[in-house]
């Protein structure tokens, strides 16, 4: 195992050449799977557009997540956040990559949302009344402005991040903390609102005031795993083994542990609400999650994506071992995307259980490119914020 020098220079911690041959690899499954979900338009061209709406969710929701983190650390200063910081601005700065993957989707909203349909919005008192808000041009640009907005910030949280290894560390440090503080209040907001717009209006009878959070939640956990793969492949890389240390695997399980709680607490209490209050339009929703296959389906979340991530993750040597802790992590995301069918494909398709091979290969083909573009980004940095004044302190405790 390497150790670290101080005082830590940038050239210490340039990416590892195997990043390269990872974007190629990505890129070329991201081809080959986009390919495959592609000839599926062709054969059914709605489970295409489910299993599209479903594999965009999955990867914007980990892009969106490592700003949501990354403003996160600039707030709270953790040390978790120093060594996943340059993880965290390359997966945020792929916005622009994860907009132009919308673009299908934008354009075949019709084969999603009943609300598109104006005869059908017409004939329904509560549609037209939504009808101001649900409509086409001002969905797209909602999507769009929040796409942008992102971007912003990933590129103003970034160039001053690489600005702070010239020198001005300190001052640089304060400017991002200010930036963060009314940046994640603005994207705590519109992430909320891109949940009610791309998951709940898929029922627009229905309504939930904590679905929003729930999303925010899950972008958190969908990231937070990423990021502990990537950084469980950059420690056996490098120079990167002296950072990411069992104690920093540790942190990361523990704020692992931290967000699975908060997500399951969010929908357990959205369960209590709605089975209370037993509003129509509420119990349908659930009582469609709760039929049939999809009932089992429920099942397996609260036990893999609670339970069991709850248990194995409350022993301390668990979060210690890097490898045992990024395969749980991979097994959470992988829950993820199980997660976002169950929230879709009941909505959509009223009648069996309908999973097709359409589903992995957009997942894999939406998945390929946005990895390949991430590798990119994460390759034209250094791997560490080397000029944070807190840097050497946080990794001088190891």
């Amino acid at each position: 195992m390497s150790t670290l020098h101080f005082p830590l220079r940038a050239g210490d911690f340039q990416p590892p050449a195997q990043l390269r041959g990872l974007s190629t690899r990505a890129l070329g499954l991201g081809i080959v799977a986009g390919l495959v979900a592609t000839a599926g338009a062709f054969v059914d061209r709605d489970r295409f557009f489910h299993a599209y709406l479903v594999g965009w969710l999955f990867w914007f929701a980990v892009a969106t997540g490592c700003l949501g983190l990354l403003m996160l650390h600039h707030l709270s200063g953790g040390r978790w956040g120093l060594v996943l910081r340059r993880p965290m601005e390359a997966g945020a700065r792929t916005m622009p990559v994860v907009g132009l993957l919308s673009i299908p989707l934008l354009l075949g909203l019709d084969r999603l949302f009943i609300w598109t349909d104006h005869a059908r919005v017409e004939a329904d008192h509560l549609l037209h009344h939504k009808a101001p808000y649900l409509n086409e041009p001002f969905f797209i640009g909602r999507t769009v402005g929040a796409i942008v907005i992102f971007w912003l910030l990933a590129l103003l949280l970034s160039r001053r991040s690489v600005a702070q290894d010239a020198g001005r560390g300190a001052a640089l440090a304060w400017s991002m903390q200010k930036l963060s503080a009314g940046g994640l209040l603005l994207w705590v907001l519109v992430v909320s609102f891109l949940g009610f717009d791309w998951l709940m209006s898929l029922d627009p009878h229905w309504f939930s005031s904590l679905f929003g959070a729930i999303f925010l939640a899950g972008c958190g956990i969908a990231a937070l795993t990423f990021l502990i793969l990537v950084a469980r492949w950059l420690s056996l890389r490098g120079s990167m083994a002296a950072v990411f240390t069992s104690r920093r695997f540790h942190d990361f399980g523990t704020l692992l542990f931290a967000f699975v709680m908060f997500f399951t607490y969010l929908g357990i209490s959205q369960f209590i609400i709605a089975y209370q209050g037993n509003i129509p339009e509420e119990v349908i929703w659930f009582k469609e999650r709760f039929h049939a296959g999809w009932a089992w389906v429920a099942v397996a979340l609260l036990v893999f994506h609670f339970f069991f991530p709850f248990l194995i993750l409350l022993s301390r040597a668990v979060k210690r071992r890097s490898g045992l802790l990024a395969g749980i992590a991979a097994f959470v995301l992988f829950m993820r995307w199980v997660d976002l069918i169950w929230l879709t494909r009941p909505t959509l398709v009223h009648e069996g259980f309908p999973l097709t091979w359409i589903d992995p290969a957009a997942l894999l083909g939406i998945g390929g490119l946005w990895v390949f573009a991430f590798a990119r980004e994460l390759g034209r940095r250094t791997l560490l914020p080397v000029g944070d004044p807190a840097l050497e302190e946080a990794l001088g405790h190891e």
